[in-house]
């Protein structure tokens, strides 16, 4: 029974994932198509996707989550009342077209992204508050999954839904999706409060900043910081410069969309999925190694098909797939070694510390790789992020068994807080 508990919290923390991560996704990444069809100039398209900043300042919503108590089991609340503040946008965004008003679709994109962001916080700190520390590497695989899928729901499906049923339809499924997922959490907070969450509701609150000095005081966590910086931007940046270079390789349109957005996103979602139950046969240490390896090979092969090319579209595919795969196992490794360096007592803080230096990281990259295919192309960009990779393995070897050492005895723990 209590096996039956911890799997449906699981898959509650990942459906609430999802529904918090479609709407931004839906909003900066689905609609430029959309905005492109109703004569936005690429300028404006480009000052649009600024309402993706609040993500960077995830470290500064995490200390008033973490320190402003709103009751027992505050962090339920502040769940519920940032989800309550998106279903008032939703319905705000639904009330007529907006993409012919710029100014307030970019407002109120802008708070959703605020709210959406904020909610993140707290949903992932009652995931480290209520899951025992062996179930948090999981947890991290199916939040990486959720990520993959709601790339193919804000970025596909929602926008054929929109052409087919008109401009309200979205954001009435993004509302339904959302508010699906809240009564489990209000029940949940009716019970008993897990072992954690009151050690954590008891626990004195230091300064700001030595909150944040506590978190990289951690056995490990310097190495792991090193690890987060560096895993996946490279990776990422090169999935992002996917479809325009699939379409200068002369990929009709369609197939591209096909390819990498369906596609590419079910593989990054699987093989999240796999990442998050391979690590413990794996072990840590040796996960790490094989998941930068499996990225490294996957940008191997996709800048030889590039450069040589090939010959075949088939190898481009297969580049892309790998791609794919790669991503979703460094992305299950990160988010569930965020879980395991996020301490019970706090919860937000060490969790929105993490993301943002994950995020700076995720964003800065790619516009470095957009300067070096305006000045040396496709083959020498892809160059420089394989060298990135590299030096991403690099990095990895040599932190493997301090991270390994500071997360083995959270990732044993079986008497972590009861399931509420």
């Amino acid at each position: 029974m209590a096996r039956m508990r911890l799997l449906g919290l699981q898959w509650l923390f990942g459906w609430m994932n999802l529904a918090l991560a479609v709407p931004a996704i839906y909003l900066m990444f689905g609609m430029p198509v959309v905005m492109r069809q109703h004569d936005w100039s690429g300028t404006e398209i480009g000052l649009f996707q600024l309402a993706a900043l609040p993500a960077i300042f995830k470290f500064l919503f995490a200390v008033p989550v973490q320190r402003m108590r709103l009751g027992r089991g505050h962090f339920v609340h502040w769940l519920l009342l940032l989800c309550v503040a998106l279903l008032a946008l939703y319905w705000q965004l639904g009330r007529a077209n907006l993409i012919d008003d710029h100014a307030l679709l970019f407002a109120l994109t802008l708070a959703v992204s605020v709210a959406a962001t904020w909610a993140d916080i707290p949903l992932n700190a009652l995931a480290v508050q209520w899951l025992p520390r062996a179930e948090q590497m999981r947890a991290g695989s199916i939040r990486s999954a959720a990520m993959f899928l709601g790339a193919i729901v804000g970025g596909g499906i929602l926008i054929v839904v929109q052409a087919r049923h008109g401009w309200q339809a979205p954001f009435w499924l993004m509302g339904a999706g959302l508010a699906l997922g809240m009564p489990p959490f209000l029940l949940l907070c009716s019970r008993a409060a897990p072992r954690g969450a009151m050690a954590a509701d008891q626990a004195p609150e230091p300064g700001m900043l030595a909150d944040w000095a506590g978190f990289f005081g951690q056995p490990g966590a310097r190495q792991w910081t090193l690890l987060l910086l560096t895993s996946f931007p490279f990776i990422g940046a090169a999935w992002l410069y996917l479809k325009p270079l699939m379409l200068d390789l002369g990929m009709p349109l369609e197939r591209v969309a096909f390819i990498v957005g369906i596609v590419g996103g079910s593989t990054g979602a699987l093989f999240s999925l796999i990442g998050g139950l391979l690590i413990p046969l794996l072990g840590i240490a040796r996960a790490i190694v094989l998941y930068l390896l499996v990225t490294l090979g996957a940008l191997v092969l996709l800048t030889l098909t590039v450069w040589m090319p090939l010959g075949e579209e088939g190898w481009l595919i297969a580049s892309a797939i790998l791609v794919a795969a790669g991503m979703g196992l460094v992305s299950a490794l990160m988010f569930g070694l965020t879980m395991c360096f996020t301490r019970r007592q706090r919860n937000a803080t060490d969790y929105g510390l993490q993301v943002t230096l994950f995020t700076v990281a995720r964003l800065a990259v790619p516009v470095l790789a957009g300067m070096l295919l305006d000045v040396l192309g496709y083959d020498g960009m892809l160059a420089v992020l394989t060298l990135g990779v590299l030096a991403a393995f690099g990095i990895a070897f040599r932190v493997r068994e301090a991270v390994a050492r500071s997360t083995q005895p959270m990732l044993v723990e079986r008497d972590g807080p009861a399931c509420p």
